[in-house]
């Protein structure tokens, strides 16, 4: 063979190569089974079921692959620009509400917010990948997974409901801090109550759990992390079977409460959590909200709109809530309840306050009588006998020594008891400036101008 032959063929085995070089990997595996073909060692219904297209499809790829060998498998459109890429006027629209308008906003909920709001045309991929060019936003490392038990979802809406409670500066500034309440059905993920409060407590639980009881019914039980209004944490001896005053609310509603031992066990109420404080955070600055009650009126229609985008449906139609019956007397259950002993003199006593009890009855009827001192969330009290309330007065008030406060409302309770700090008035002489007092000896010598104080320089 001549060096010329020779050199031609090692030009068509390079090229050959180059060909393969550039075929993708679902290119190269297609060219592998139309060599099959080729060879007749497949047929076409076979080489059909394994590239996962139809027979006539496998004809036209097979007279390509004859006609011009591996590099008509080769995709035409490579090396082409997309006919379906975005428009740089969308592009460039896109980016200056991102940069402006919808700053600090994550790429999914960046993107609602472009379709439904400015009419763009944008996928959220193509909001992602231009928020991750600018960075604007930065994609999250993947962490270390950790094995956890998987837990099927109930099967009815309202067998089980998460609650939590969720610490966050929810009004970015515009407003104190606060606490949202958090009520999530486990059958279908929906959002069933929210309720911005100043701390997690007894009265705010019960009141959030008031406004869901009268719009869906009475669940079979709530599922909630081992907080102490849920759970009595330090049992004294001789009563360990005693309740928290929400467990013994609950009990007569006849629902039950199950604690959960991890966070992870109850995760679902978990991962909403941070979808609140990254969606509800940014519906609320573009509303202009900025209080705890424009919050709390606004809450029912963010709730309709998240549940219509993320809510699952049950694997049964049937609806586990019971209605309120007229036994259930909510404002009476739903109260701080302790029991106290008539004392002779017909009287007792609650948080270091003396009561009187008022009655027709022969003194000796209510002796040593036990009742049940009922606190309403504006302190009111009721005395109950049997189930009826007794007339009292105020015999006597106790000054008031000290508090119990619990460990997550210290800081709260201490913030509450601070003076605030007063201003300086605007002709205050902080403000003018003052000079310094001189001394016998420097008294000549000039004062030193510019500044709020004047300084003397001293020989």
């Amino acid at each position: 063979m001549s060096p010329s032959a020779i050199q031609k063929g090692c030009r068509e085995r390079d090229k050959k190569v180059d060909e393969l070089l550039k075929m993708s990997t679902k290119e190269l595996s297609r060219l592998e089974v139309m060599q099959r073909l080729a060879d007749k060692r497949m047929s076409q219904k076979e080489t059909a079921e394994v590239l996962r297209v139809s027979v006539r499809h496998v004809k036209r790829l097979l007279r390509v692959y004859r006609r011009e060998g591996a590099k008509g498998l080769v995709s035409k459109r490579r090396g082409r620009r997309s006919n379906n890429r975005l428009a740089e006027a969308t592009k460039q629209k896109a980016l200056d509400l991102l940069k402006s308008k919808y700053e600090g906003f994550g790429p999914t909920l960046a993107h609602e917010k472009l379709v439904e709001l400015e009419g763009l045309k944008i996928s959220d991929e193509s909001v992602r990948q231009l928020m991750i060019v600018e960075e604007l936003w930065k994609p999250k490392k993947a962490r270390k997974v950790e094995v956890h038990q998987m837990r099927e979802r109930r099967a009815c809406f309202g067998e089980l409901v998460q609650i939590d409670g969720s610490p966050h500066d929810w009004f970015e500034g515009r407003a104190a801090a606060c606490v949202l309440l958090v009520f999530i059905d486990d059958a279908t993920g929906k959002l069933v109550q929210l309720r911005f409060v100043e701390s997690e407590s007894f009265f705010s639980y019960c009141q959030a759990a008031e406004g869901y009881f009268k719009r869906h019914g009475k669940p079979v039980a709530f599922y909630s992390d081992k907080h102490g209004i849920f759970r009595v944490n330090q049992p004294s001896t001789g009563s360990s079977d005693a309740l928290t005053q929400f467990g013994r609310a609950m009990q007569e509603l006849d629902i039950q409460i199950i604690c959960a031992n991890t966070p992870q066990a109850k995760g679902r109420v978990e991962r909403v959590n941070q979808t609140l404080q990254d969606r509800l955070v940014k519906e609320m600055r573009l509303r202009g909200i900025s209080s705890m009650a424009d919050g709390n009126a606004y809450l029912p229609e963010f709730m309709e709109d998240l549940n219509r985008r993320f809510a699952a449906q049950p694997r049964s139609t049937h609806d586990a809530h019971r209605p309120l019956t007229t036994k259930d007397d909510l404002a009476r259950i739903l109260t701080w309840q302790e029991t106290r002993t008539i004392s002779k003199n017909l009287t007792l006593q609650f948080e270091k306050v003396v009561y009187q009890i008022q009655t027709k009855r022969p003194s000796y009827a209510l002796r040593n009588a036990k009742v049940t001192v009922c606190v309403d969330p504006h302190q009111n009290i009721s005395l109950l006998y049997k189930g009826q309330s007794l007339p009292y007065t105020i015999f006597h008030k106790q000054a008031k020594q000290s508090e119990t406060v619990a460990s997550k409302n210290v800081n709260q309770s201490l913030d509450k008891k601070l003076p605030s700090p007063n201003k300086p008035a605007p002709d205050h002489p902080w403000r003018k400036g003052f000079a310094t007092p001189l001394s016998k000896k420097s008294r000549n010598v000039p004062a030193a101008r510019g500044g709020d104080i004047s300084t003397l320089e001293i020989r």
